[in-house]
């Protein structure tokens, strides 16, 4: 994997590379000014702007004819994204364009940036810590109006808030054992008693922002929804009826659905991927059992199975957590003590929307307050809850060993938002932006 260089100019396009009206390039790295005033033609105007104001013009080829009529953003050292020298380049959409400039751009000494470059040098110039770097990406792959607004609050720098006054609670904690440990056994007025109480708020905190990881990642890659049940039970009806659309083939004949369906949909805010599967039973004809392994296997996989049902099925599989049963035909006997609905007037169907998404996240504690989806963050945490659980398990330890102890938990702190000193750490986490950022 390619080491980041910070002090080479560098280029990207921060816009997707299809044909729209405009496109944005991205520069940045120290004398990127001074260079791109070489092929533009107001160069004077731009070497005195000041930051943050915008300079029109035409960018020039190496002939010193037009390519592209743009509007410079310029961004002068301590400010913009990476708090380097910058600009960003707004030009037409067009791709021969967008090649030109760019081609031009490598002429006068610009680097094409590797993925997340940008937001690498960002975060090693302070403009970021760790938690808002990745919040960054997690902004621009965000499935659902909910991930979204939940890395903007990351991004924001709540958790890091969170983090560094926890991280503060462990350094006074720390200060005091330290002062036992300054000091002969004779000169201490005082044994040092453990702050239990303290450090139980301080785990209680972090299991509100572990607890939201679950929720928070299926709110920004969504979730796996299976439609299970015998044939005929009306499998394929919800599954148009959540669609809006025909999508899938619906006859009285049994064994319509030879192989799964999937489509993506939005349920109360969770993008999830719906998979309408054939009708289980004992078929003989080998398409069919194919298909019907294929949906066992998928019910496996399942982050949650909607099993089905007419009212006629005597063997519903036994429900775990990760299934519910529901009825594809009303009845006054069940009314209340059921899930149901009818595909042909729709009643009953938002009912089971709002089960659905109980089931998928109302039980893994997301109150959209601090959160997070970065697994690493998530390993973070749980590394500093399990060394003060453990702390509070052996508080007859000696002075120095308890030292020892909150000195781990805030370095599992300080690796979340920045105290990270290999390189190979640092490329694995940034390379899996996209490009541009």
């Amino acid at each position: 994997m390619a080491t980041y260089e910070t002090e080479e100019k560098i280029y990207a396009l921060a816009t997707p590379y299809y044909p729209s009206a405009l496109a944005i390039i991205r520069v940045s790295g120290e004398g990127s000014i001074e260079t791109l005033s070489k092929v533009f033609s107001n160069g004077e105007r731009l070497l005195k702007s000041k930051s943050n104001t915008l300079c029109h013009g035409y960018v020039l080829d190496g002939d010193g004819n037009k390519i592209d009529e743009v509007v410079l953003a310029v961004y002068k050292k301590g400010h913009g994204y990476t708090s380097e020298e910058a600009v960003e380049i707004t030009m037409h959409g067009s791709l021969p364009l967008i090649n030109k400039i760019s081609l031009n751009l490598e002429r006068i000494g610009f680097r094409k940036a590797l993925p997340g470059e940008f937001t690498y040098r960002a975060f090693m110039h302070g403009r970021l810590d760790l938690t808002e770097a990745e919040a960054v990406e997690e902004i621009v792959s965000a499935k659902s109006e909910e991930a979204a607004s939940g890395a903007l609050e990351r991004l924001s720098g709540n958790l890091s808030t969170a983090i560094t006054v926890i991280k503060e609670k462990l350094i006074d904690i720390l200060s005091s054992l330290e002062v036992q440990l300054d000091y002969a056994e004779d000169e201490i007025l005082e044994d040092w008693v453990y702050p239990e109480e303290e450090v139980r708020e301080i785990i209680s905190t972090l299991d509100r922002i572990i607890g939201s990881y679950d929720a928070s990642r299926l709110y920004a890659k969504g979730a796996k929804v299976v439609l299970a049940g015998k044939t005929n039970a009306g499998k394929s009806s919800f599954f148009n009826a959540l669609l809006k659309e025909n999508r899938a083939i619906v006859s009285e004949k049994e064994g319509t659905t030879r192989d799964y369906i999937e489509a993506e949909c939005v349920i109360k805010g969770l993008p999830v991927r719906l998979f309408d599967t054939a009708g289980l039973r004992d078929a003989s004809e080998e398409i069919e059992k194919e298909g019907i392994e294929r949906s066992r296997n998928l019910m496996r996989e399942a982050d949650l199975v909607v099993y089905v049902t007419d009212g006629s099925d005597d063997n519903i599989p036994l429900q775990d957590e990760r299934m519910m049963v529901i009825y594809s035909k009303l009845d006054e006997k069940r009314k209340g003590e059921a899930l149901e609905f009818s595909s042909v007037t729709g009643e009953g169907i938002s009912d089971i929307l709002d089960a659905i998404a109980n089931h998928l996240v109302g039980k893994k504690g997301f109150d959209g307050d601090i959160s997070i989806e970065s697994e690493r963050q998530k390993d973070g945490l749980s590394e500093c809850r399990s060394i003060l659980s453990e702390s509070m398990a052996h508080q007859d330890v000696s002075v120095d060993l308890m030292a020892i102890s909150f000195q781990s938990a805030i370095r599992s702190l300080n690796s979340l938002i920045g105290d990270v000193s290999s390189d190979e750490i640092l490329d694995n986490l940034f390379s899996k932006f996209c490009l541009g950022k």
